[in-house]
């Protein structure tokens, strides 16, 4: 039971989490054992209420998990695990990330209450409107950020929050075009706003917030707020990084037909590990060193 359990809890979907230790990072922090034991809290609250949002998920979707191709073997769909359990440990890792985020403070535990409740919302309703859906992913991504900050606790900056929202559009709308392709006739089946989706729509939205993601990312390096808070202008060396993992993801999803699980890609592809682990050094020495 407790395989099944763990593997339901999806934990390779941790991996997005990763968001709330951006604050960490750039608030000259990793140094610090309280504020890394803090940043490793408020991951371990996230991957708890997460988690919770799986089990959701897969409660509300059973019937159209059953009938896909990949879904079909989740543990609830498949009935590996009663329905019962199921519900019984969404209430269990609900309350144990918000008892944990309380720990933090409230002001965390408002961050992670909203997100617990947006994913909720989404969950029953609000994942039936289209382009809103996308949008509710890419702030599920900035609650972490924000929440990464509210956490230590430090500033938070507009570009932390403008980044990471364009950066989750781009994922978003990339993980419905591949759906679509995956699927093909039967993705109306699987999932209700994909009827209002097609592929010219939506390769223009991810040209739209590609493009946006590189000028977020370019203009934060040279920001003249940023320059005299880092005291350094080398942040531009990081963006050749940023712009290889653009177009490899762009190469996968186009030329691999791959994008449907965007953590399934990150945690696949070895080009687009080197390439963010280069980009983490490289940022690390210019932050650190300097």
């Amino acid at each position: 039971m407790l395989p099944l359990l763990f593997e339901a809890a999806r934990p390779k979907q941790w991996v997005k989490n990763g968001f709330v230790f951006a604050a960490l990072f750039f608030s000259h922090n990793l140094g610090e054992p309280s504020m890394v034991a803090r940043a490793v809290a408020a991951f371990a609250s996230f991957c708890l209420l997460s988690s919770a949002v799986y089990y959701l998920n897969d409660l509300c979707d059973l019937d159209a998990d059953r009938a896909h191709p990949t879904k079909c073997t989740r543990p609830l769909a498949s009935g590996r695990l009663p329905v019962v359990v199921g519900r019984a440990v969404t209430a269990v890792l609900a309350l144990a990330g918000l008892g944990l985020a309380l720990v933090l403070g409230t002001t965390f535990f408002a961050i992670a209450a909203c997100y617990l409740g947006q994913n909720l919302a989404y969950s029953l309703w609000l994942k039936r409107v289209v382009i809103l859906d996308v949008m509710l992913i890419a702030a599920g991504f900035v609650l972490r950020a924000i929440g990464g900050a509210v956490a230590l606790p430090v500033a938070f900056s507009g570009w932390l929050v403008l980044c990471t929202v364009m950066l989750a559009l781009f994922l978003g709308f990339t993980k419905r075009r591949q759906e679509i392709v995956l699927l093909g006739e039967e993705a109306a089946r699987h999932r209700e706003t994909l009827t209002s989706y097609n592929l010219p729509f939506l390769d223009q939205m991810i040209s739209v917030v590609t493009a946006s993601t590189v000028m977020s990312y370019a203009l934060y390096t040279v920001s003249p707020d940023v320059v005299s808070k880092y005291r350094t202008e080398n942040l531009s060396f990081t963006l050749p990084f940023v712009l290889f993992g653009i177009f490899r993801y762009l190469f996968l999803v186009h030329v691999r037909s791959d994008g449907d699980n965007p953590t399934r890609v990150v945690l696949g592809d070895r080009p687009l590990q080197i390439n963010i682990l280069l980009w983490a050094l490289t940022a690390g020495i210019i932050l650190y060193g300097n």
